[in-house]
């Protein structure tokens, strides 16, 4: 129980104090998420890059700051547990009036179990459940915008009213023919709604920011009419004469899962409210879960705590038991899952078997790689956890046998867990991934899906490494994604060779390398064995993709990238986009990356 009185006032200015912490935080990620709009009018794409990787490490710095701050000031760690009561009821009074108190409560767990001892993390000193209610906060201040615009057309004020949707968000560059772009638009939407009877309340709701990612700007709404939603997105990009123009418009909640997928990587958003944000996209995608929507606007810690209570909640009320995931077991991995639940965990192991040579700090320096690159739809988002405890049983003895997943040697050192989102089980048969019922001679799709799995990565300058079919899965979108980070590298970084020439017999009869090769050689033409053991496949991507085993295809891009070059990602399909006259000269892309 907590005391009735609040007697020492230390407990209020430490629970001050933590909270300037987190408002410290939250106005440097607003104002470099802000600055993406910015950015996109200048074409600055490696800014954006760069600014991408460099707000997933602000938590964790001010995290840090915070901790310092309680230590030298109040010497935090040394204080009776009374005081630390105080300073969690302080801390919810401070945020009766805050317009991010979802986040503001996870950074207060961060600090405090960063100085607490972990015994403390199941206790009433943290938040294990939001104290603050988030519904219906909006950003009250009178010169700022709502978290959403609603607009109320009629059939004959449609296009006026897409008009003044995208001037509202004041691009300070001109677009290639706006006009043309919003009859696609206009016509996109008539398309979709069909035959429909317009209804007292049908109006658009958009919301206020556009949303970042790459060289693109997603202008995010719904479509309203009497209790019908229609979700739409519109693409927003850079011709190649520095002109804007509207690419696609994108319907339904399918396509925007694709949007916002946990294979993308995180949008720049401006947000004073973003749980309004995040309700507003849930009502878009109501099957996206909370912590992935918080994922996608770049609030991932936010997407963690809310993953962390979802699964307990989960253990709480479901009773099977974990279990090793399903598939080839994994050399520096230990992978298991709960079969009610749809993630898998990742937990690093102690000991690596040859060839494997490796280090936990290496293994994890790749994943925080894949964390801050662009993933660009072929790599898994994770969510790391370090010293997490899985029940044996349950309240009632239900055993969830969770020990005895552990080998040996790793009993007891579950020193970090991590969880990929939902994927369709990897297929192991080349032929496998080919869809039902076709032939390989006939269509080619496995060589389209090896390629697109790989040209996908190396447009993000990312090499797999290892690249055995088992490291791949296919989502539920019929996606390709890689989620084996241990041997990824930069594709810049990688050296591209042929097989040298054999100098004698005895050299071309080896049955060993008897070449030299460096840590970071890659000779492509060796990939055959590895990819192609299927003899149909192997016909079908001879064919249609055979220079995927040529050293050219692979140096092309890594040049391309050398040069400062930045491609152009789409997390929608070719046959999405709208189509421009020639004379615009764009560029013509491999879709659906």
């Amino acid at each position: 129980m907590f005391p009735t009185r609040l007697t020492d006032s230390r407990g209020f200015d430490i629970a001050q104090a933590l909270l300037e912490g987190f408002n410290r935080h939250y106005r440097l990620f607003r104002e470099t998420s802000a600055a993406a709009k910015r950015r996109f009018e200048q074409a600055d794409w490696h800014g954006q890059q760069r600014a991408q990787r460099e707000r997933i490490e602000f938590y964790d710095k001010r995290v840090e700051e915070a901790a310092e701050r309680l230590q030298n000031e109040f010497q935090a760690g040394s204080l009776p547990m009374d005081v630390w009561q105080q300073v969690k009821l302080h801390y919810i009074g401070l945020l009766t009036n805050h317009h991010q108190p979802e986040l503001a409560e996870t950074f207060f767990n961060s600090v405090t179990t960063k100085i607490l001892h972990r015994s403390y993390f199941n206790n009433d000193f943290i938040f294990v459940r939001p104290a603050v209610s988030t519904e219906y906060i909006e950003n009250d201040e009178p010169a700022s915008l709502p978290s959403y615009r609603a607009y109320y057309p009629t059939k004959d004020t449609l296009r006026e009213t897409l008009l003044r949707v995208i001037d509202n968000f004041q691009l300070e560059r001109e677009f290639e023919d706006l006009g043309r772009d919003v009859d696609h638009v206009l016509a996109a939407v008539l398309s979709r709604l069909g035959e429909f009877r317009m209804r007292a309340n049908f109006q658009l709701q958009v919301l206020s920011s556009l949303f970042y990612r790459n060289k693109g700007a997603y202008a995010v709404g719904k479509i309203i009419n009497g209790f019908n939603e229609m979700p739409f997105a519109l693409p927003i990009l850079h011709t190649p004469r520095g002109q804007l123009v509207i690419d696609a418009a994108l319907f339904g909640e399918d396509d925007l899962l694709m949007l916002f997928s946990f294979a993308r990587a995180y949008f720049m958003v401006d947000m004073e409210v973003p749980s309004a944000c995040v309700q507003f996209l849930r009502s878009m995608m109501p099957r996206k879960p909370k912590s992935e929507l918080y994922n996608a606007i770049g609030l991932q810690k936010q997407g963690k705590n809310i993953f962390y209570r979802d699964f307990l909640y989960h253990l709480r009320h479901s009773s099977d038991r974990f279990r090793i995931a399903p598939g080839i077991k994994g050399m520096v991995m230990l992978v298991f899952d709960l079969p009610s639940y749809p993630y898998v965990f990742k937990v690093i192991k102690d000991f690596y078997p040859a060839p494997k040579e490796t280090s936990r700090e290496l293994i994890m320096s790749k994943y925080l790689l894949v964390k801050t690159h662009d993933r660009v739809g072929r790599m898994a988002d994770t969510l790391e956890y370090s010293n997490v405890a899985f029940p044996r049983a349950l309240r009632g003895g239900a055993d969830r046998r969770a020990e005895a997943l552990l080998p040996e040697p790793d009993r007891g050192r579950r020193r970090h867990a991590r969880d990929p989102p939902p994927l369709h089980r990897a297929a192991h048969d080349p032929a496998e991934h080919l869809p039902a019922g076709s032939q390989p001679e006939a269509d080619g799709a496995c060589g389209h899906r090896i390629r697109q799995r790989h040209q996908g990565l190396v447009r993000a300058n990312i090499f797999p490494g290892d690249m055995l079919w088992k490291n791949f899965g296919v989502t539920r979108h019929g996606k390709v994604v890689f989620y084996d980070y241990d041997e990824i590298e930069y594709l810049t970084d990688c050296n591209f060779r042929r097989v040298p020439e054999p100098r004698n017999e005895e050299e071309e009869m080896s049955g060993e390398i008897w070449y030299h090769v460096g840590p970071r050689d890659v000779f492509p033409e060796t990939f055959g064995p590895f990819l192609l053991g299927n003899v149909q496949v192997r016909e079908v991507f001879m064919k249609h993709h055979a220079d995927l085993l040529d050293v050219a295809f692979w140096q092309g891009h890594k040049d391309r990238i050398l040069a400062g070059h930045v491609h152009d990602v789409f997390p929608y399909d070719q046959d999405k986009r709208f189509r421009v006259p020639s004379s615009a000269a764009r560029e013509v892309h491999e879709a659906g990356i």
